[in-house]
């Protein structure tokens, strides 16, 4: 359920304009297009009456640097860079919902903050953000809510402060 609607069986074009975006992990950017291209790839959407991609282009204000490499082919980025460029294209068709899968894979730790950071303003913007991620430290330091999972079953859930107080998370996520 999203938005009060079922959506399990509904194609990934109608998930889209229902207000859905996923950031999939390893980012998944089009190298030989450029930053802009890519973000034009996010935006992209059946006729809708949402308007075109250069009215959305305030939903990237989270993401400043985008607009100083909007000529630059994705591919010759860091892997930092595209993490944020595939945050951007995420935000293009403005969703209430967005999905975003291991953020900090492969990154520096001060990239992994920077991300974090923007994710933390876009939740501030009024965008629901549910995040997988397995850095435990950086998602409870801006999560509402959270769920731990062990082999594929949710073994703790609650606020940040009741999850890291628990023992067995503790245990398997702080050493």
């Amino acid at each position: 359920m999203f938005d009060g609607k079922e959506i399990t069986r509904l194609p990934t074009h109608k998930v889209i304009a229902a207000g859905v975006a996923c950031i999939p992990e390893g980012r998944k950017v089009f190298p030989k297009l450029t930053v802009e291209e890519n973000l034009r790839v996010g935006a992209y959407q059946e006729p809708s009456g949402r308007g075109d991609a250069r009215a959305r282009r305030g939903h990237l204000s989270p993401v400043p640097r985008l607009g100083e490499r909007r000529t630059q082919l994705a591919g010759t980025m860091s892997g930092g860079e595209q993490a944020m460029m595939s945050i951007g294209r995420g935000l293009m068709r403005a969703p209430k919902l967005l999905l975003v899968d291991e953020p900090s894979l492969g990154l520096s730790p001060l990239l992994v903050k920077e991300n974090f950071n923007i994710i933390r303003e876009i939740n501030a913007r009024g965008i629901t953000v549910f995040l997988v991620e397995q850095n435990v430290h950086q998602t409870l330091a801006i999560s509402h809510y959270g769920y731990v999972l062990s082999k594929g079953r949710v073994v703790a859930a609650g606020r940040p402060d009741e999850l890291a107080g628990r023992a067995e998370v503790r245990e398997a996520y702080f050493g």
